[in-house]
């Protein structure tokens, strides 16, 4: 018999020998409540995702009524279903990307390493089989599955697994001459470049002004596919209905997640444009040998239509720009005092840079211990991405937090 005191759960991206976890056991809002009562106000949205809130029963009651027709079945040819259909048009519609298909499966991992085969794939059946090289950034982060694992530009997080995917290349984050020049010499094996439009986990970076413009350019000029990584962006964060939108660029792909039902269910998906889905159509006897369980899960996908309808109906995204204003004056009122190294951010994203003298996971400590949660990023990042239903006052609170947090 053991005699472990560690949890069988064995938790993500934490240290397995850590002993106890804090218990979420309740949300309302902006707001969470643990096991031991402890009232905290939520600035991360969980993990990038809950731009609604929590709480939600119109969801929940989404969910429990499709469970009660039929919880899921099969996507796989021949059967569909209705929520899935639905949420695939909408999604399609609500899109940048003209006569969009879209792919779904059950989290942003997924999606990735979907976008990383189609790519690949499009280019062999567009008579191009030596394409297959795919580009990202440093900083940029993709997921966990081996795909993405391999397109990572967070260096620790590929570290450790063994042979990863071949054929993955990173260039410097906003370094526009160094993906030309690799483009220029071997643009003829490029199949397609990855990027974030604002990287998040890396520590929240937006892109250096006209850069996502100027990879557009250089993978027409070049025959590569452009995919952006929406998985936190994607929905509202910026105030679009995605990043695209707000840099003003066509994709080829889009990958998605997080936001599209604010994790009440797990959905992932691909937006997918006439440069991929051409190829994928030109032969009506092709299979497309890729898909998941839970491809178009329809208590998931009822999940994502009622959430939209959250969205829309409280006109949710015009509230993000305001509210990440207020926030990023608060915070940038720290940094003038020199509380601080500096902020970073864009729509309703952020985060703050800590001088050398501060450290990352005691600012998370001191602010959990305040009421606030906030994600810690290295030794010298927090980083901010509230509910887009979080109040005025309780973004003053989150700010008051950090200046709290921050002192000597």
């Amino acid at each position: 018999m053991s005699t472990s005191t560690t949890p069988r759960f064995l938790h993500p991206f934490a240290a397995p020998a850590r002993p106890a976890f804090v218990e979420v056991v309740r949300g309302a809002g902006a707001l969470l409540w643990t096991a031991d009562g402890h009232e905290l106000i939520d600035a991360m949205a969980s993990l990038w995702y809950c731009n609604v809130g929590h709480g939600r029963g119109e969801i929940a009651d989404a969910v429990a009524a499709q469970m009660r027709s039929i919880e899921a079945y099969s996507c796989f040819e021949p059967f569909t279903n209705a929520p899935a259909d639905a949420l695939a048009e909408r999604v399609a519609a609500l899109s940048p990307v003209p006569d969009a298909r879209v792919f779904l499966c059950g989290s942003g991992s997924e999606s990735i390493d979907t976008a990383i085969k189609l790519a690949r794939l499009a280019q062999r059946l567009s008579g191009h089989p030596d394409r297959t090289v795919v580009v990202s950034r440093e900083r940029g982060y993709h997921g966990t599955n081996l795909g993405g694992t391999s397109a990572q530009g967070i260096a620790p997080n590929r570290e450790g697994w063994g042979p990863l995917v071949p054929e993955m290349v990173q260039v410097p984050s906003d370094d526009i001459e160094a993906l030309s020049v690799l483009m220029s010499e071997h643009g003829d094996r490029i199949a397609a470049v990855i990027s974030e439009p604002v990287q998040g986990a890396g520590g929240v970076f937006p892109p250096a002004d006209g850069y996502l413009q100027e990879v557009r350019a250089l993978c027409d000029r070049h025959g590569a596919l452009m995919v952006l990584d929406e998985v936190i962006t994607g929905f509202g964060r910026l105030g679009r209905w995605f990043a695209a939108e707000h840099y003003g660029v066509v994709p080829d792909m889009i990958t998605f997640a997080k936001a599209v039902t604010s994790g009440y269910q797990q959905v992932g998906g691909v937006v997918i444009g006439q440069a991929v889905v051409g190829p994928l159509e030109s032969d009506p006897a092709y299979l497309l040998r890729h898909g998941y369980t839970y491809s178009g899960h329809a208590s998931s996908c009822a999940a994502g239509l009622a959430n939209l309808d959250i969205l829309e109906r409280e006109e949710l995204l015009d509230r993000a720009v305001p509210m990440g204003r207020r926030l990023a004056d608060g915070l940038e009122a720290i940094a003038a005092d020199g509380g601080i190294a500096g902020v970073r951010g864009v729509g309703a994203v952020w985060a703050i840079a800590l001088r050398p003298d501060q450290n990352a996971v005691a600012v998370r400590d001191r602010m959990f211990a305040d009421g606030v949660i906030t994600r810690a990023i290295g030794a010298d990042t927090c980083t901010f991405c509230p509910p887009l239903v979080t109040t005025d006052a309780q973004i003053d609170r989150i700010v008051d937090s950090v200046a709290g947090a921050v002192a000597p």
